[in-house]
């Protein structure tokens, strides 16, 4: 936790840009994984860590907003509790800690709300996502649980979004921290990355390294030699020469922010000349965001700057043909990199994306698109100083995707099916870092970057 005033602040800042009425902030509980007593591990509500920073579950809270006053709301421990958790603090010690002087047993809350809504109040709460909070929205509110989403405040979310958006000093800072346990994971996947390892071991190694720094992974560790698949969960392959693997993996800080990065590397810690012409065209690209992103460039225009780097080098090797220019803005590039340039990053590794996309990257000026890969860009508004994002630009072989689009005719005119189909065997390439938008431009996250050059890899892996 920071000091109480940066709750307090962080608070009044959410009450003067909401409107009128009460925000009901909602923690998250825990949740059984096949009995009551055995839970996944727990995670908080980002935003209810954001404005009111305890990261235990079971608490509520309510922001008044004409009277300026917040109360918190908990239950105590029981005796059964202690003898199976030790002591805990009370509700009151918890509200005191961010600056709240007014706290309820929990079943109060209902009162406080009902009490709003018979005056005719607005209650502001945001979109739920766990089936409990709907439920409890549904007894809170009458609205019914299928129909809440609908009813979530747009108030809300936009001064939630407005405010989590730029990271203060002591947000970078943590951030950092993240990163900085995320390079000791991708240097140990380097390290282990050898032929006849198994991917299940050392994504298992990821984890318990994240782990030993008293929080968990920001994700689920992806870990594999078929990059063709974006989110590839499946550990079950043992380490072959001549592959590669690709690593997308981060780390939460013990305050809950969180580091997200990619690597793919040689197998046996050598590139192929094949792959060494893929892998530099990926990292052209990851280059060419880090040179255009700064204040006030939206980043839908480097991702499509990113794409033409990318069709410029296909076109070189062969794979494309046509007008780079054209090519992109037909979407013919897709077909290599079917997803977008990158996301927020903060308490949530995919930053505030519970609060509907078209909030957190988008704006009234910046509106999603519909076409193939361009639609799932997930960041495409004007940057500002203090945003943390992504650069991940990747270049996939999708044997099926290649095959349907094929068959189907599409983008003739600036794709070289035969010279493609070479490239089934594969695979893909992933070069993802954490950037935070400066005065001037960008800067790394985290103390060190990880090897990422063909140089810096091959060096890195056979020492």
């Amino acid at each position: 936790m920071f000091e109480s005033q940066v709750y307090q602040q962080r608070r009044a800042a959410l009450r003067q840009q909401t409107g009128s009425g009460i925000i009901l902030l909602l923690g998250n509980n825990e949740a059984p994984a096949n009995y009551p007593d055995n839970t996944y591990k727990y995670r908080q509500d980002s935003s209810f860590i954001y404005f009111l920073g305890h990261a235990h579950p079971g608490y509520a809270a309510i922001l008044d907003i004409e009277a300026g006053e917040d109360y918190f709301f908990g239950d105590d421990v029981t005796m059964d509790d202690i003898i199976w958790m030790g002591p805990q603090p009370t509700v009151k010690e918890l509200a005191a800690r961010i600056g709240i002087e007014k706290s309820f047993p929990f079943a109060r809350l209902k009162d406080f709300v009902q009490k709003a809504i018979a005056q005719q109040r607005k209650v502001h709460f945001l979109p739920p996502y766990r089936y409990d909070n709907q439920l409890l929205l549904e007894e809170l509110t009458g609205i019914r649980a299928s129909l809440l989403k609908s009813y979530a405040s747009v108030e809300l979310i936009k001064a939630v979004v407005n405010l989590r958006s730029k990271k203060d000093a002591l947000e970078i800072a943590e951030i950092d921290k993240a990163c900085n346990i995320g390079y000791e994971m991708h240097t140990a996947a380097m390290r282990l990355c050898k032929p006849g390892v198994s991917e299940g071991y050392i994504a298992g190694v990821l984890d318990g390294i994240a782990a030993s720094y008293g929080n968990m992974v920001s994700f689920a560790t992806i870990l594999t030699q078929n990059g063709q698949t974006l989110h590839n969960h499946d550990h079950s392959h043992i380490l072959e020469t001549g592959r590669l693997m690709l690593t997308d993996a981060g780390a939460e800080s013990v305050t809950n922010y969180c580091s997200d990065h990619t690597r793919t590397v040689p197998v046996r810690g050598r590139f192929t000349a094949r792959q060494r012409d893929v892998y530099s065209i990926v990292l052209a690209g990851h280059d060419k965001a880090l040179e255009l992103a700064r204040p006030g460039v939206t980043y839908k225009s480097v991702h499509l700057e990113v794409c033409k780097v990318l069709a410029q080098g296909l076109k070189d090797l062969g794979l494309m043909k046509g007008n780079v220019e054209e090519a992109v803005a037909a979407g013919a590039h897709a077909l290599f990199m079917p997803h977008g340039l990158g996301h927020m990053m903060g308490i949530d590794v995919h930053d505030m994306e519970d609060l509907g996309q078209v909030y957190v990257g988008y704006d009234d000026e910046v509106r999603p698109s519909d076409q193939f890969g361009l639609a799932s860009l997930r960041m495409g508004r004007r940057l500002e100083e203090g945003f943390v994002i992504t650069d991940e630009p990747g270049c996939y072989f999708i044997p099926a995707l290649i095959d349907k689009w094929r068959a189907e005719g599409l983008h003739t005119d600036f794709l070289n099916f035969d010279a493609i189909d070479r490239f089934k065997d594969f695979g893909g390439i992933r070069l993802e870092d954490d950037i935070l938008i400066t005065a001037d431009g960008s800067r790394f996250t985290g103390d060190q970057r990880i090897p990422i050059t063909l140089e810096e890899v091959e060096t890195f892996m056979n020492n």
